[in-house]
């Protein structure tokens, strides 16, 4: 993964519950933060979660890696860079970087994979070609 900013990003504010005693965001967070970023790339590529159930699909997150680069704090605000990098048979890979929005340092990258699913048998399937054009089309091409 390259520290790179990626088309899009979903701005956030750093909560007083996003931290811990030590006074900065909790380490777990950030993959709240990462879940939050992809929520916010699916609507923009028009693939909002009410989208996902009408087609009867689901998806089970299978991996998920964060790499910290520097903290964050109470009131920070942030930009959760987020893109599809990867499209395979049933499975999907968004690549994450978090950047604070004032002074553009870099405090985390990350992945996680999702498997995409039937809503109702929970068994893998393939990712549907609307949401692969979506992404073509979107980033420019996979």
């Amino acid at each position: 993964m390259t520290d790179t900013k990626y088309r899009f990003y979903f701005p956030l504010q750093v909560s007083f519950a996003d931290t811990d005693l030590q006074g900065h965001v909790f380490f777990g967070t950030y993959f709240t933060f990462f879940d939050e970023g992809m929520s916010a790339y699916l609507r923009e590529i028009g693939f909002p979660w009410p989208t996902f159930q009408e087609m009867d699909l689901d998806f089970y997150y299978v991996d998920a890696q964060c790499h910290f680069k520097g903290p964050a704090y109470f009131e920070d605000l942030l930009h959760v860079h987020t893109r599809i990098n990867r499209i395979g048979n049933t499975s999907f890979t968004l690549e994450f970087a978090i950047y604070k929005k004032e002074s553009d340092q870099l405090i985390a990258t990350g992945h996680i994979t999702g498997v995409t699913v039937d809503a109702k048998t929970s068994q893998p399937v393939r990712v549907p070609d609307r949401i692969r054009q979506a992404v073509a089309n979107y980033e420019g091409k996979l």
